[in-house]
């Protein structure tokens, strides 16, 4: 079964933080990060639909221009999260260039922009026709920390603290649902667009007393039946759960910053986690609310991650990658002490 989505670096982990995840059945991507970008080709960047930003420190902010200038000219609606007073940065932004000849554009690009704090999503609409004016403001609530709920996916946050709060992601898949198709036809049910509404109400969560329209044409005719979702799911499918990607940077190493990373990451098929100071330094690190490759790797063996990518290394480690990674593997696999690290 292939997977769902490909997650990959866009830099290496001494340059910015960029996370850029690939779509494999849709022309789409999704991105953690707006750092530098220019390692990304224009035709990767066209199929980015959602950013979700930590927190507007340069760099991890500094990509926006060139998203900017590559989707301007299209027809094209892009979502960005990010942290408490994220709308005002992306409308100063903006704002920083002149948009004097934008009317004349056949094409719009709309920005949506949302700030979570934890409790609610504030969004605000910047449009080019509209020269990039703040319009159409909202506030909702969030439950769980769910930023975004689509069909097949959902990503969760929580909020981190770095000195100012910072963004961390869990981008999780609701499951593979898979037609087992000899069931299918020993039941002698027939194939058809129906097992996409059917594939739809298990992914939505539908409770399984919901009926269920089974239909197919015979001659000129529709035939149909309705059963119930439990039957449907018991007699002909296979439903495994699905990946699960998360992404934490820029945290201090705190009892309460160390609950929620366990939480938000818990079950992850990939963790990709900053990894900034080698533990020999971690006064540094609690100076800079940064984490260190060991607690990094410890966090990842307590969250009960499959794999352990950590990113995000101090350019003081230029010489010695090696034995930042080899800290964080090392903790991953067994290491043990103090969350506080002292």
């Amino acid at each position: 079964m292939k997977p769902l989505f490909h997650p990959s670096l866009v830099n290496g982990p001494f340059e910015d933080p960029a996370l850029y995840i690939d779509f494999l059945f849709e022309k789409r991507a999704i991105l953690f990060d707006l750092g530098d970008l220019h390692a990304l080709p224009p035709r990767k960047i066209l199929r980015i639909s959602h950013v979700f930003v930590s927190h507007t420190h340069m760099d991890h902010f500094a990509g926006f221009d060139r998203i900017l200038r590559i989707l301007l000219a299209r027809d094209k609606r892009l979502q960005l999260f990010g942290p408490p007073g994220f709308i005002e940065r992306v409308e100063h932004r903006l704002a920083s260039y002149t948009w004097n000849l934008v009317e004349k554009f056949t094409t719009d690009l709309v920005i949506a922009a949302a700030e979570f704090d934890g409790c609610r999503l504030r969004s605000a609409l910047f449009r080019c026709r509209n020269r990039f004016t703040r319009e159409a403001e909202s506030v909702t609530g969030v439950d769980g920390g769910i930023l975004l709920d689509e069909e097949t996916f959902r990503v969760r946050s929580e909020i981190l603290d770095h000195g100012i709060p910072s963004l961390s992601y869990s981008l999780e898949e609701k499951g593979h649902v898979n037609i087992m198709k000899n069931r299918l036809l020993e039941q002698g049910f027939p194939m058809g667009p129906w097992l996409t509404g059917l594939k739809t109400a298990v992914l939505r969560g539908d409770p399984d007393d919901t009926l269920v329209r089974v239909w197919w044409r015979e001659g000129g005719d529709i035939r149909q039946r309705f059963l119930p979702l439990g039957t449907l799911k018991k007699n002909l499918l296979h439903i495994v759960p699905g990946q699960k990607i998360t992404y934490v940077t820029d945290a201090a190493c705190s009892e309460e910053n160390a609950v929620r990373i366990k939480d938000l990451a818990r079950g992850s098929d990939y963790l990709f986690i900053e990894a900034m100071f080698l533990h020999e330094d971690r006064d540094r690190a609690v100076e800079k609310h940064h984490l260190t490759a060991r607690q990094a790797g410890f966090l990842a063996g307590e969250a009960g991650a499959a794999r352990l990518i950590p990113f995000h290394f101090s350019p003081k480690y230029g010489d010695s990658e090696d034995a930042v990674r080899r800290e964080a593997d090392e903790a991953f696999r067994g290491g043990r002490f103090r969350v506080e690290g002292r």
